[in-house]
């Protein structure tokens, strides 16, 4: 496989289901050997996308390259794409060696060849000595991988992943997504996965397409997506950030500060908003919360209206004073610091951990 032959580019597709629009526009282009993760909402286009860069489904427009080459209209077994999908639905009357061996087989590749191809690919995902089981003797994490060895023993340029680990329990999604990363970096194909988990997404990728009503909301890294968001969309489904309205306002010193709650707040640094109406992103891990009194620092005021214990800390749903808006907040457990329901909490944050986005002033 050349380099090129792993380039995936998706140009100006769109799609309609009848008179609903499910994909408007889209352009991404995913370079050879990234791990690109398509992550939204149920029914915001991503798993349509993933179909029509398979084949199953022909875009009502747009173009669909692998490579130089055009498949738009190319059959999927004729394009060097594989899927796995979120059920692995392997041949009950089939051993997990010929399960992995049945494309081989219809493509008349030889029997030596078929021995060696299914032995690497098993090898691969850490089923040696599985090939003569039968899918009822695996658990479903080694069903996924049989799955996965399925399509990695055709050695496809491009991988489509299709929620493949969402009909698994925590710990084998876990140990899954172990072994995804290690089969990527192994294998050096180009892997495009489809989830609606973003820790899932925040975990595997090299860079995240965030998906909202057929459209694509931001494209970036991990680290940008979570920390950098480009909308009130991205912020919230992406680590469930607060996102409050707020005033920017600049003092006659030419400080910046930010009205929320009735109180005012310093602004984020290097804000980019110099006056005016604005969204405040706070991640739930950034805000500390004390008891509201004497020698409390200054800060908002709120009434902590639920509490979860998390393990590693807790997570409490805090009312802000005088306004309909509920603050999320983690904050690492200690012993016996639990605050009770119904208290009255200063909350605070250093400027640096917000961000301000641009919101459009309310209608009179």
């Amino acid at each position: 496989m050349s380099d090129d032959q792993g380039r995936l580019i998706i140009d100006a597709v769109s799609h309609r289901y009848g008179r609903v629009a499910a994909l408007r526009d889209i352009t991404l282009a995913v370079e050879p050997g990234e791990f690109v993760t398509l992550l939204g909402p149920s029914g915001c286009g991503k798993t349509t996308l993933l179909r029509i860069v398979a084949g199953f489904v022909q875009p009502s427009a747009g173009r669909i390259l692998l490579g130089a080459r055009d498949v738009t209209r190319v059959p999927p077994h004729r394009r060097p794409v594989n899927t796995v999908f979120q059920r692995p639905a392997l041949f009950p009357h089939l051993d997990v060696g010929e399960n992995v061996a049945f494309g081989l087989r219809v493509s008349g590749v030889p029997e030596s060849e078929i021995v060696r191809r299914v032995g690497d690919a098993l090898a691969l995902v850490r089923l040696d000595g599985y090939e003569r089981r039968r899918s009822h003797e695996l658990s479903g994490g080694q069903m996924q991988r049989v799955a996965l060895a399925r399509v990695l023993v055709g050695r496809p340029c491009v991988l489509l992943l299709d929620e493949p680990l969402s009909a698994l329990d925590l710990a084998i999604r876990l140990e899954m997504e172990v072994e995804l990363r290690r089969v990527h970096r192994e294998t050096g194909a180009t892997f495009v996965y489809v989830t609606h988990d973003q820790r899932e997404a925040l975990a595997l990728s090299d860079r995240i397409v965030v998906f909202n009503q057929g459209r694509v909301e931001q494209v970036g890294t991990p680290q940008e997506i979570y920390h950098a968001p480009a909308s009130p969309f991205a912020a919230r489904f992406v680590g469930d950030a607060n996102v409050i309205p707020v005033e920017v306002a600049r003092a006659s010193d030419g400080n910046t500060t930010i009205i929320v709650g009735g109180g005012r707040m310093p602004a984020p640094r290097g804000a980019g908003i110099a006056s005016g109406p604005a969204w405040l992103v706070l991640r739930p891990e950034a805000i500390r919360l004390s008891p509201a009194g004497a020698g409390a620092a200054p800060g908002l005021l709120g009434s902590i209206e639920d509490c979860a214990f998390r393990g590693a800390g807790h997570a409490y749903r805090i009312a802000l004073a005088g306004r309909q808006d509920v603050l999320k907040a983690e904050v690492a457990a200690a012993p016996g610091a639990q605050l009770p329901l119904g208290s009255t909490v200063t909350i605070h944050w250093d400027a640096a951990a917000g961000a301000l986005l641009q919101r459009e002033p309310e209608k009179q």
